[in-house]
């Protein structure tokens, strides 16, 4: 519907690469939506020049390497005196003595980003400050989307039907599997962290339970624009999603409409704590 578009950037003719001698974008947020849609155009064009033929593997090499470039040169120009934490770059101690620190995935979704004609990846870009992401922006490229902490998206009316739980495209674990049995619940599959948190945003589905394994860039900034948007998001336990911790592992999350959460999180004890 209309409404899940709200908050949510399309792409008009490309913006303009702005660098910290021109600032005409000025706060937080601003910034994290700019560095996401930039970053998101470089790699569809990229994608694009690839055309068929091409060597999926290099492309996906090479999409990694140059969004981590220009999302890091861009918060060099744009927040000089910020840390990152990227997926791409070598991780800095410095960043945990830091106030704010820029926790980014260049290309969330990189296996389906060298399949010809997937939607489902996107590029990350967060905030964090006292372990929490209060900025952030995912770009879902393809399909000309920009998701952020401000505006934030306005969530769906609830269809009222069966659940609808998104869960990894590639390796779907046996304890997700059980979990939709147990909440009776439809399971949506799909590639990228983040794309399938934004599908929960969007509407497009009522919960993403992740218990696989992940590391903080995977869920930062889409955690970010869910709790921006009113879904909850904790770790598979119920406990808070903390970020820029020592050791960014950071292996599961339940993303939810609030009205789902006691369920899920239920159901989720129960598969895991009978290790399954």
């Amino acid at each position: 519907g209309g409404s899940a578009a709200l908050g949510a950037r399309r792409w008009e003719g490309g913006p303009t690469l702005l660098t910290g001698a021109d600032i005409a974008i000025e706060s937080d947020h601003e910034i994290a939506r700019h560095v996401a849609e930039v970053a998101g155009q470089a790699l569809v064009a990229l994608r694009d020049a690839a055309g068929t033929g091409f060597d999926p593997q290099r492309l996906r090499d090479d999409g990694d390497r140059q969004s981590h470039e220009l999302i890091v040169q861009l918060l060099a120009e744009l927040r000089p005196g910020d840390a990152v934490l990227s997926e791409e770059g070598a991780d800095d101690p410095y960043r945990l003595g830091q106030r704010r620190v820029w926790i980014v995935d260049p290309l969330d979704g990189t296996r389906e980003y060298g399949e010809t004609g997937r939607p489902d990846w996107a590029v990350h870009i967060a905030l964090v400050e006292e372990g929490t992401p209060t900025v952030a922006a995912v770009a879902l490229p393809a399909s000309g989307l920009v998701l952020c902490t401000h505006p934030a998206p306005l969530l769906p009316d609830a269809t009222g039907g069966r659940l609808r739980l998104v869960v990894s495209r590639s390796h779907t674990p046996p304890a997700a599997t059980e979990i939709a049995r147990l909440l009776d619940a439809e399971l949506i599959h799909m590639g990228s962290a983040g794309a399938k948190t934004m599908a929960v945003v969007r509407g497009e589905a009522d919960a993403y339970v992740h218990l696989g394994g992940q590391y903080e860039w995977d869920s930062a900034a889409p955690v970010g624009v869910a709790l921006a948007a009113g879904l909850r998001a904790t770790r598979a336990d119920g406990s808070p999603l903390r970020y820029n911790q020592p050791n960014p592992w950071l292996p599961d999350q339940v993303v939810c409409r609030a009205e789902h959460q006691e369920a899920i999180l239920e159901a989720v004890r129960a598969v895991v704590g009978s290790g399954q």
